[in-house]
């Protein structure tokens, strides 16, 4: 730790106050009173390492007049409900290593700069439905151990979910992602709605234990991905990487004016990809689903080499390079066509030897 620590016992790890040596909860009554009342809105509010119960968290907001400033509250233990609603934090806050022993709740905050809570533990409900965050937000190998809600929440520069690990119900329905989000290697244990989102995703190598259903607008990635349940992926304007990743269950996705690479996909369940407007599939090289159904697609780019279960691919409106009319009927027999075409041996031309010998001048044909 960074920072001197209170003097009430060798197990505490509260920042000291000056002059008393002790931390925020180890104050005399006097001693708090007098520390509170020299908060002001707008300045550093400086609480690492302290227990703080929900009676003394409601003492501080106050008296920082529901506005503080810079706020540094890495490896707080926050032992009663967190309720921080209608508060705007001026500056940057840190909460990197903190412990929320009971409900966390933002709703309705507006953080003014970046939020990090990195490594952060809640284990009860955490809420940041309809908070709005202008700078970016961590929560990089967090554990939620109960609901996390973040829909209709705004967060200007992004999000950060490396390596978290969702053990309950996660909705961001709604949200506005800014820069994008980041779940790189997250894993959720319960259903994942991710529905109406605006603003590009990463899943990449993510583990879906239950149903998940994911939306964005520009790029979504859930390369090398796991889902044991449902996989649903919406996407539009933009592209959909699903490389290498793995369905148990019945997979879905749908493109607006978008791309999709499917390369070395298993879709152990049912499979269907569907498009409007613009909308490519550019990959189903070593895919392996033994039943797909591809609809209103552009394939004229698309690689089937290696595919592993071809007579089970199923085509409705979808396109080809050498069709402008697309292929509207038949059901398995125009991708069987299209790939015996690309794979039959071009044909050879006969050489000299099969031509037979030239024939005489006179133009009859040697003996």
């Amino acid at each position: 730790m960074d920072w001197v620590t209170c003097t009430h016992s060798a197990a505490c790890t509260g920042i000291a106050r000056r002059p008393y040596g002790l931390c925020l909860s180890h104050l005399h009554p006097d001693d708090l009173t007098a520390t509170l009342a020299g908060m002001a809105p707008g300045r550093l509010l400086d609480l690492r390492g302290t227990a703080i119960g929900g009676d003394l968290l409601t003492r501080v907001v106050e008296a920082t007049g529901r506005r503080p400033g810079r706020a540094r509250f890495d490896r707080v233990r926050f032992t009663g409900d967190v309720r921080l609603a209608d508060v705007t934090f001026a500056g940057d806050v840190s909460l990197d290593g903190a412990l929320f022993e009971r409900l966390a709740s933002f709703f309705g905050s507006r953080f003014e700069g970046n939020v990090s809570l990195a490594g952060a533990r809640f284990a009860r409900e955490l809420s940041f439905h309809g908070v709005e965050v202008r700078g970016h937000l961590a929560l990089d190998r967090a554990v939620m151990a109960r609901d996390a809600l973040f829909s209709q929440a705004g967060f200007g520069h992004g999000l950060s979910c490396e390596g978290a690990r969702f053990d309950g119900f996660a909705t961001f329905d709604g949200a506005r992602l800014g820069d994008g989000a980041t779940f790189r290697g997250a894993r959720f244990g319960r259903t994942l709605s991710f529905r109406k989102v605006r603003g590009g995703a990463l899943f990449e190598a993510a583990h879906f234990a239950a149903d998940a259903y994911l939306s964005a607008t520009g790029r979504l990635s859930a390369a090398r991905a796991r889902a044991d349940g449902t996989l649903d992926v919406s996407v539009s304007d933009g592209s959909a990487d699903l490389r290498r990743v793995e369905v148990a269950g019945a997979t879905t996705l749908r493109l607006a004016d978008a791309r999709a690479d499917l390369e070395g996909a298993v879709l152990r369940g049912p499979a269907t990809v569907t498009g409007r407007g613009r909308s490519a599939l550019t990959s189903l090289r070593q895919v392996d689903a033994p039943s797909l159904t591809l609809h209103g697609l552009d394939l004229s780019a698309c690689g089937f080499a290696g595919l592993v279960h071809p007579a089970g691919v199923r085509l409705t409106e979808c396109r080809f390079g050498m069709s402008a009319r697309g292929v509207r009927e038949g059901v398995r027999a125009p991708v069987m066509r299209w790939l015996s075409r690309r794979s039959a041996p071009a044909p050879q031309q006969p050489g000299p030897q099969a031509a037979g010998p030239p024939p005489s001048p006179s133009g009859v044909r040697s003996p």
